[in-house]
């Protein structure tokens, strides 16, 4: 579950940069297709959580409450992030 979770922290950074991109919203169709993706990917790697998998976490993704869940992985499940 470690790798699961480190792939899931890493798409969730990425949304996040994307996000605080300047330049990337210059072209707005662009910008939105790489949220798009990234978003995409998070749902993914979630799917893939086992059941076992902390239910505050679970809230989190489900509310697309991303930055709380990226804090949520570091602060709780650092070993090997």
């Amino acid at each position: 579950m470690q790798n699961a979770l480190a792939d899931l922290a890493q798409a969730l950074r990425e949304r996040l940069a994307i996000i605080r991109d300047e330049e990337s919203r210059g072209d707005h169709a662009t910008h939105i297709d790489r949220l798009r993706a990234v978003s995409e990917k998070i749902d993914r790697l979630q799917a893939l959580l086992p059941s076992s998998t902390n239910p505050q976490l679970k809230h989190y993704l489900q509310r697309k409450s991303y930055d709380k869940a990226l804090e949520f992985i570091e602060a709780n499940c650092s070993g090997g992030l």
